[in-house]
């Protein structure tokens, strides 16, 4: 359906892609993997039409529908949610109104035996042809239950888009994407705004719907749920895999043992022959054969090995100062904006060394819950922060605060103290930002990259408690991994908004669930939550 021919991309004088190939068929639903920075965005863009490449092409039929989601929306405001919503369906209107205007041309004129008569006619029949072909009349019904289904309220539909945030702009965007009924869906992190309940409607839909669909997605259940194929995008070239994201990893692994047995023969090869060369150059007997050698070396295509994976690598971070017993203390905390409630009555005591979760539907105030205890809105009730709480907050933008005019390596040592600054290279290796990648400027780095470099700068401050509002949006699952291992080694006090199913798992020791205006507290780690809950898995907790 899409050919992909030749693709390279060249910037700055780096190469992201050299000449990669591959063909997207009807119904593939396809994984984009590979670690941040590594070109998956930009492959999105290209495929989308809204990036042109250095050299190559991509080509489709004629009239193949391609709809894009990107990771970062330029929205409008003006409409309702429901009217927004139903932009999927302007150019239909559009041509609705280009043919009422023709045919009332056609009433109007006289010169029924002209050329120009005829071709008028002509141009009505065809699209009109074209315009009645498609079912109009569940319209309305088909808006309503997208938006439903990506969870907003039959209350939401005629308030303003702009009474909403960036995270449910992104849903109407992707409500107006499904329903223009695309031949393919390029999804740049689909869930990073999503609860849990729409990711599954989501997950269902995209599984149903029979169309082709490329995703990037750092959400390990969702792409293991809705991809049957998995394309690698590393070192500038592609590895295409007609498997899922589980197995892909199974297999990458298999094919990097093997990439590492053939480098080091290699190695061993390259070095005899040097060694040949080396002993046999003033020889006349061997001029022949050392002079085969040097041409040998020279023709000699180079074994690379794919990149390291960093995710079994343990971070230590500096102890954490002491702070009382109780860093956070709440009595009958509540919170309404504009006389709409958002939950009311939380008391709760937050010992030192907790790990917990809040986790909820969005719009049941967890994130409200972490601003009251920033002291950056007001509430009611009582709310207080225990001796010597030092907090580190994480906010969904945190990223976007970072000095974009330093260097990855002058962020971290602007903040890195003691023993770790002279850990700082170790460090960022672990974190991917090893060798070249530390003298990059913050302005050049992917949304993933800085939310990574943010996190890193955050872990590094000497806190007892840390905030983190979705901590692993734009996160690659290599540098997940390598978080939530640190999060546990952790010594102060842990609270995380979070609806990534995997990161809560093994990390939290309590739970507060948001809902109905209440925040109720479970004593237990997310396992035993969906036990006490009687779910099957994390994708129910939200669950209305």
């Amino acid at each position: 359906m899409i050919s992909v021919d030749a693709l390279a991309v060249e910037f700055d004088g780096k190469t992201l892609f050299s000449d990669i190939s591959f063909v997207i068929n009807e119904k593939d639903r396809i994984a984009l993997m590979g670690k941040n920075g590594a070109g998956k965005s930009t492959l999105l863009k290209i495929l989308a039409g809204v990036r042109k490449p250095t050299r190559g092409s991509i080509s489709a039929p004629k009239d193949c529908v391609v709809a894009y989601l990107p990771q970062h929306l330029m929205t409008e405001d003006g409409r309702t949610v429901f009217e927004e919503a139903s932009q999927a369906f302007a150019h239909l209107h559009t041509m609705e109104a280009e043919i009422n205007k023709m045919n009332q041309e056609l009433t109007e004129r006289t010169d029924y035996e002209s050329d120009e008569y005829m071709q008028l006619i002509e141009k009505v029949a065809s699209l009109s042809e074209k315009f009645y072909a498609i079912d109009l009349t569940h319209f309305e019904e088909d808006v309503e239950k997208n938006l439903l289904g990506l969870g907003f309220e039959r209350t939401d539909f005629n308030r303003q888009t702009s009474e909403f945030s960036g995270g449910w702009r992104m849903r109407i965007e992707l409500a107006k994407l499904l329903l223009q009924n695309p031949d393919i869906l390029l999804l740049d992190e689909p869930t990073n705004h999503l609860d849990i309940e729409s990711i599954q409607w989501l997950e269902d839909f995209l599984i149903n719907n029979g169309k082709a669909v490329v995703v990037i997605s750092h959400d390990r259940r969702f792409v293991d749920n809705i991809t049957t194929r998995t394309i690698e995008v590393t070192m500038g070239r592609i590895y295409d895999y007609k498997v899922n994201y589980s197995k892909y990893l199974e297999l990458r692994k298999e094919r990097r043992q093997q990439q590492l047995k053939q480098y080091e023969e290699q190695q061993k090869f390259i070095q005899e022959t040097k060694d040949f060369i080396t002993r046999f150059k003033g020889t006349y007997s061997k001029t022949l054969q050392v002079q085969s050698r040097v041409k040998m070396l020279e023709k000699l295509q180079l074994i690379e090995v794919d990149e390291e994976d960093n995710s079994a690598l343990r971070l230590k971070f500096p102890p954490s100062p002491r702070s009382g017993n109780y860093p956070v203390i709440m009595d009958n905390v509540g919170k309404s904006y504009d006389g709409k409630l958002i939950f009311e009555g939380a008391s709760l005591m937050v010992e030192r060394g907790d790990k917990l979760a809040f986790v909820g539907r969005n719009g049941e105030g967890k994130s409200t819950l972490v601003k009251c205890i920033m002291n950056e809105i007001e509430h009611d009730g009582t709310l207080t922060l225990g001796h010597n709480v030092q907090i580190g907050y994480f906010a969904q933008n945190q990223a976007s605060l970072l000095d974009e005019n330093l260097t990855v390596f002058q962020t971290i040592d602007d903040v890195a103290q003691g023993d770790i600054r002279n850990k700082i290279r170790d460090l960022l290796g672990a974190f991917m930002f090893g060798g070249e990648e530390s003298a990059k400027k913050v302005k050049v780095l992917s949304g993933g990259e800085r939310t990574r470099l943010a996190l890193m700068k955050l872990l590094l401050d000497p806190v007892n408690l840390l905030i983190l509002d979705e901590p692993t949006n734009h996160l690659d699952l290599k540098s997940k991994d390598i978080l939530k291992q640190a999060l546990q080694d952790f010594d102060g006090t842990l609270i995380v908004v979070s609806h990534d199913r995997d990161f809560l798992s093994g990390l939290v020791t309590k739970v507060y669930e948001f809902g109905n205006h209440k925040v109720k507290e479970h004593l237990c780690g997310i396992d035993e939550f969906l036990a006490i809950k009687k779910m099957e898995n994390l994708q129910e907790i939200e669950r209305k």
